[in-house]
C-alpha cells in the first residue's frame, strides 16, 4: 500500500500538472483576496479570513478534480491498470493509497495559504487582532471538504479512462454535493423536509465547522461521505477486475 502511495505521489510531483494546478489555485485565491475590489480583504476592513474560506470551496471544485482525474483514468489509458489490480494487494488498499496521495497534494495547496493568516494578523489593529480559533476551525473544515471532494474525484476517475471526462464528472458531482442539496431544499415539494435535505449537503456541515465549532456530527458526516464514495470506487474497480 505504501509503495502504491509513494508511486502515486511522486508521479504527481514529477509532472507539471500538479504544480500548474496548485499554482493557479494560489494565484486565483491571491487575486481574489488582495486585488479584486469586490472580494478584497483590504477593502473589507476587518481582520478575518472569512472571504477566503467562502471562496475556497468553489476553487476546490476545479482544483481537486484536476488533481484526481488521472488516478485511475491514466492507468487504464496507459495499459497499467491490469498490472496494478492483479498485484498481490487488496483493491481497497490501492484505492486508499491513491486517495491519500491526492489528499496530500490538496494539503500542499493549503499550506502556502497560511501566509494569508500571517499577513492579516500583522495588518490587524492592534497587531494580532484576528480570531485564531475560527481560522483553525475553518482550515479543518476546508481540509475535510477537500477530503470529501477527493473521494468524489477518485470515484470519477474510476469510471472512465478519459481524464477530461473524469474531470467534468468530478467537478459536476462536487458542485452538486456542495450546492445541490441547498437548492433542492427550496423546492416546494421538499419544503416539509427542508432541513433534512439541507443537512445531506456538504455546505451545511462545512459552514458549521467554519464557525470554529467542531461538532462530532459534522466530523462523522465528512468521514462517512468519503467512505461512501471510496466504497463505490471499490465496486467499480472490483467489477472491472
Amino acid at each position: 500500500m505504501y509503495a502504491v502511495f509513494k508511486r502515486e505521489l511522486f508521479s504527481f510531483l514529477n509532472s507539471m500538472v500538479a504544480y500548474i494546478t496548485i499554482g493557479i489555485f494560489l494565484l486565483v485565491s491571491g487575486l481574489l483576496l488582495w486585488f479584486f475590489p469586490d472580494t478584497s480583504i483590504l477593502d473589507y476592513g476587518y481582520a478575518e479570513l472569512g472571504g477566503f474560506f467562502s471562496l475556497a470551496p468553489y476553487l476546490f471544485m476545479f482544483l481537486i478534480p484536476a488533481i484526481t482525474m488521472r488516478s485511475f483514468a491514466e492507468e487504464r489509458r496507459e495499459g497499467t491498470f491490469e498490472l496494478l489490480i492483479t498485484r498481490p494487494i487488496q483493491i481497497w488498499q490501492i484505492i486508499v493509497a491513491k486517495y491519500l496521495a491526492s489528499l496530500v497534494l490538496v494539503l500542499f495547496a493549503l499550506v502556502p495559504t497560511l501566509v494569508y493568516y500571517y499577513s492579516i494578523s500583522k495588518l490587524g489593529f492592534p497587531e494580532g487582532n484576528i480570531d485564531s480559533g475560527a481560522v483553525i476551525g475553518s482550515y479543518i473544515g476546508l481540509f475535510l471538504l477537500g477530503a470529501a471532494f477527493t473521494s468524489i474525484g477518485i470515484f470519477s476517475s474510476a469510471l472512465t479512462k478519459n481524464q477530461v471526462i473524469a474531470f467534468v464528472i468530478s467537478a459536476a458531482l462536487c458542485a452538486f454535493a456542495f450546492l445541490g442539496f441547498d437548492y433542492s431544499s427550496q423546492l416546494a415539494a421538499l419544503q416539509s423536509i427542508e432541513n433534512i435535505v439541507r443537512n445531506l449537503g456538504i455546505n451545511q456541515h462545512y459552514t458549521s465547522i467554519s464557525r470554529g465549532v467542531l461538532d462530532t456530527r459534522d466530523l462523522i458526516y465528512f468521514i462517512s461521505f468519503s467512505a461512501v464514495f471510496l466504497w463505490l470506487t471499490k465496486l467499480i474497480i472490483g467489477g472491472k477486475r
